[in-house]
């Protein structure tokens, strides 16, 4: 009798999602080792397979490869079609379930900013969001979530029962580290979609208040927000790969993040790694975060904080190098595959 097959959708990786790329290709770099010990098989939905980690082992990772330009068409008929065909005992998607979906489904939802406040999306996503997130959280088997404040959310707006959400903080990719600059410290660095729930208009404001210049990372999904940010006088890199990224980590004076609402806050973990100082809100997911080792103030005073960060580089970088220490991607795993057991013994 062959070992259950577990299915993860990885259709966002080549995406360039920031935040939900980064959590798949984690995923499936630290838990073939843990499914094999636990005797299950595993397999990902890929538009190709070359998108898989390029550090995988080879066959630990079934890629699974579906080409579909819809993903209306993709939900609706392509991947159940491919769930029922392999015999799949178990599905992990995120944010939405296949239609008609032949086996269990765990579903990994990183936040609700949509619902809290709708103006934070465009109406056309809004609309989509809106029909398939509730339904996907409703219908999973269990719902995986990276932080307190989106487990909150499900439980208050979609009334999920607390035994049914799982909450798998994310990691940090050991590329994230410490380096010697023989320069540097010129700019202050914010990472991000540029879209307007990263509010990087108060970084750039902050940053041209205390005379530094704001470099602003993320893939432009607000063209117009782009355009503006550069008129302003922000320099917009873009989506950057992880060796880049890493480099403007190391190189900013600090990173700034002024975003309305988080599920997680990825870069300022990513920072704090790479012995950056973190300048944040007080958002709630951020603080789950950066705990003690940020400067963290309202929006009106971002740019005193860039000011208390600069003078206070070493401590801050030694602080956050400590709390860093606290997020693995390997401990996400355990918790992802435990909630797998969990939902194939039932």
């Amino acid at each position: 009798m062959s070992a259950p097959l577990v299915v993860i959708d990885a259709d966002v990786l080549g995406r360039q999602r920031t935040g939900d790329e980064t959590y798949v290709r984690n995923l499936l770099r630290e838990l073939p080792p843990l499914a094999e010990e636990a005797g299950l098989r595993l397999a990902a939905v890929v538009r190709s397979s070359d998108l898989l980690p390029a550090n995988l082992i080879p066959a630990t990772v079934e890629p699974l490869v579906l080409t579909s330009s819809r993903q209306e068409w993709r939900l609706a008929w392509a991947l159940p079609r491919l769930l029922r065909r392999v015999s799949a005992a178990l599905v992990h998607t995120q944010y939405a379930l296949p239609v008609s979906c032949p086996c269990p489904a765990v579903v990994t939802i990183h936040d609700l900013s949509f619902e809290r406040d709708p103006t934070l999306m465009g109406k056309k996503d809004l609309v989509v969001f809106r029909r398939l997130v509730p339904r996907a959280a409703r219908g999973a088997a269990r719902v995986l979530t990276v932080s307190e404040r989106t487990r909150v959310d499900l439980q208050e707006l979609y009334g999920i029962a607390p035994e049914r959400i799982v909450v798998t903080p994310n990691g940090v990719d050991p590329a994230f580290s410490p380096g010697r600059l023989g320069h540097g410290r010129d700019y202050v660095l914010t990472v991000g979609a540029i879209q307007p729930r990263k509010n990087q208009l108060a970084a750039l404001a902050a940053a041209q208040e205390v005379g530094l210049p704001l470099v602003v990372v993320g893939p432009p999904k607000d063209q117009a927000l782009a355009e503006e940010l550069a008129r302003r006088g922000a320099r917009i890199e873009g989506y950057v790969e992880t060796g880049r990224l890493v480099e403007l980590y190391r190189g900013a004076a600090c990173v700034v993040q002024a975003s309305r609402y988080e599920g997680f806050g990825l870069p300022v973990l990513e920072a704090m790694a790479c012995g950056t100082p973190v300048v944040t809100v007080p958002e709630p997911a951020l603080l789950e975060v950066v705990g003690d080792a940020a400067i963290v103030v309202p929006e009106e005073q971002l740019a005193d904080g860039i000011r208390r960060a600069v003078r206070d580089h070493d401590r801050l970088s030694y602080a956050g190098l400590e709390r860093a220490r606290a997020f693995s991607w390997v401990a996400c795993a355990e918790k992802t595959l435990a909630t797998y057991l969990d939902v194939l013994a039932r």
